[in-house]
């Protein structure tokens, strides 16, 4: 699978710039197009069209001046037009992202009914509400700290490369739409009462994991007191959850071709040589990254010791259907199968890993700082230290709230720029490169919780040797790729 993977990402991005040059040309044969029409239609001649001088230039095929337009300041210029992707361009790429989103559409499927048993059925067998609220604490103590070194290592990190003094591209040039990205403010009420839940069914649907966990903590909790009495419903629950991963390994075998649609996609339609022009950003948020790795792993070494390494490769799969797709709902599945064969047992990783995918997203925290202070150092506004700092604990709390947004750290940045005195629309100078660096952040979000379920597993004593004691997901999927190869070598 892993391999399958791969090798679906080498070729996406190879055919992804093919298509990409196929279809658009040259880019500077279109910013030379781009730059006639603006001067055979510009009847004022500001270099830049009007609505109503891009309408004269327009055939029945083209964009609509809405499209244009991405900054939304009424004028459109040759830049904009020449960025700017054409009906047929987005039809081409659409067939690829067909394969990403049947994809994506089928974890949405399983996700919901996967987190509620197997946690609830994790739940009912920890013990009593005292193992509950010692893993509890534990866990959330694991996650507040990772999320404090995650924003201050993003700040230092900022602070030490500069990435955006004297950059270059300024909003005119950015070409991004920054109206496509949502300025919601997010608040600590908001956040606590969207927590619980008014209907089991309604956070089914929607897949508000967060809910799903409140949910599945009455169940179980209550599963747990009654004991015998609801047994035969435990067992029920139990077997749920074993069709759920066996209808999971089904699934899964579509991830080599939603990782070829996904990364496919996203080449032929932005191209590779986006990240040349944003090098600076792109370069030094995944150095920055991999310093957070770094962090992640010797804090893992500190608890697991040599093992964290066999942790990090026994999640190497997951963890490549997060970078390709972007999506850390599309990793849970995989993620949490993978850490059962690791040794975690299920009734920690079931636990765990939910409330993770809400409160422990390390590589978009770290995001956060990075993104807000890379606009401060482009737009030219000097932060104090003071300030800064403000900023880091308003994304601790910010930043909690927005678990199932699409594209949440954006929503975040946004609504932070506004408080450190920026304006929202300001977000346009990331958002070129934001797909890129949205699949190193969502890596880094699947090791950050790999490494944090391990950690509690081995605080409560349910690390095990997968050798010697062989979890349940292998009576429900057989063995794993890497075991299949030992037993072949054997």
């Amino acid at each position: 699978m892993q391999r399958l993977i791969f090798i679906g990402l080498i070729l996406a991005m190879i055919l992804g710039v093919g298509i990409g040059a196929l279809v658009y040309g040259d880019s500077g044969a279109r910013l030379n197009a781009a730059a006639q029409r603006v001067a055979a239609f510009d009847a004022n001649s500001d270099g830049q069209l009007s609505e109503t001088e891009f309408s004269a230039s327009r055939t029945a095929d083209d964009i609509t001046f809405a499209v244009a337009d991405k900054n939304k300041n009424g004028q459109a210029t040759p830049l904009e037009i020449e960025k700017t992707s054409t009906k047929a361009q987005l039809d081409l790429a659409s067939y690829f992202k067909i394969l990403s989103d049947i994809f994506l559409r089928l974890i949405k499927m399983i996700v919901a009914p996967l987190v509620l048993t197997t946690l609830t059925v994790g739940i009912a067998h920890l013990g009593g509400g005292a193992a509950v609220g010692r893993i509890g604490a534990r866990t959330m103590a694991w996650f507040v700290t990772a999320s404090l070194a995650s924003l201050a290592l993003g700040l230092v990190m900022v602070n030490a490369i500069q990435p955006g003094v004297n950059f270059p591209v300024t909003l005119e040039t950015a070409v991004a739409d920054a109206s496509t990205v949502s300025a919601g403010t997010f608040s600590l009420t908001e956040f606590i009462t969207h927590v619980f839940p008014t209907s089991i069914a309604d956070a089914m649907v929607k897949n508000e994991i967060l809910q799903i966990v409140v949910i599945s903590l009455f169940l179980g909790v209550a599963l747990q007191a009654m004991g015998t009495k609801t047994a035969k419903v435990t067992e029920l629950m139990e077997q749920i959850a074993f069709l759920m991963l066996k209808v999971t390994g089904y699934v899964m075998m579509a991830a080599p071709f939603a990782v070829f649609g996904a990364i496919a996609y996203t080449v032929s339609l932005q191209g590779l040589g986006v990240i040349a022009d944003y090098g600076r950003l792109v370069g030094s948020f995944f150095l920055a990254l991999f310093v957070l790795w770094g962090v992640l792993v010797a804090a893992g070494f500190i608890v697991l010791g040599p093992r964290v390494f066999q942790l990090l490769w026994s999640v190497r799969a997951p963890g490549l259907i997060a970078f390709a797709t972007a999506s850390s709902e599309a990793a849970y599945p995989r993620l949490l199968e993978q850490l059962e064969r690791h040794g975690v047992a299920n009734r920690v990783v079931s636990f765990v890993l939910p409330l993770g995918y809400s409160f422990n997203l390390d590589g978009s925290m770290m995001y956060c700082t990075f993104a807000v202070m890379f606009i401060a150092q482009a737009m030219g506004i000097a932060l104090t230290w003071d300030q800064q700092i403000g900023m880091l604990l308003l994304l601790m709390v910010t930043s909690k709230g927005i678990a199932g947004v699409p594209r949440a750290s954006l929503v975040v940045i946004s609504a932070t720029l506004p408080a450190m005195g920026m304006k929202p629309e300001w977000i346009a100078l990331v958002l070129a490169v934001d797909a890129f660096m949205d699949m190193g952040r969502t890596a880094t979000n699947v090791i950050g919780n790999s490494i944090a379920c391990a950690v509690v597993a081995k605080w409560e004593g349910l690390l095990s040797d997968p050798k010697e004691d062989p979890s349940a997901v292998e009576s429900v999927l057989g063995p794993g790729e890497s075991d299949s190869a030992r037993a072949a070598n054997s």
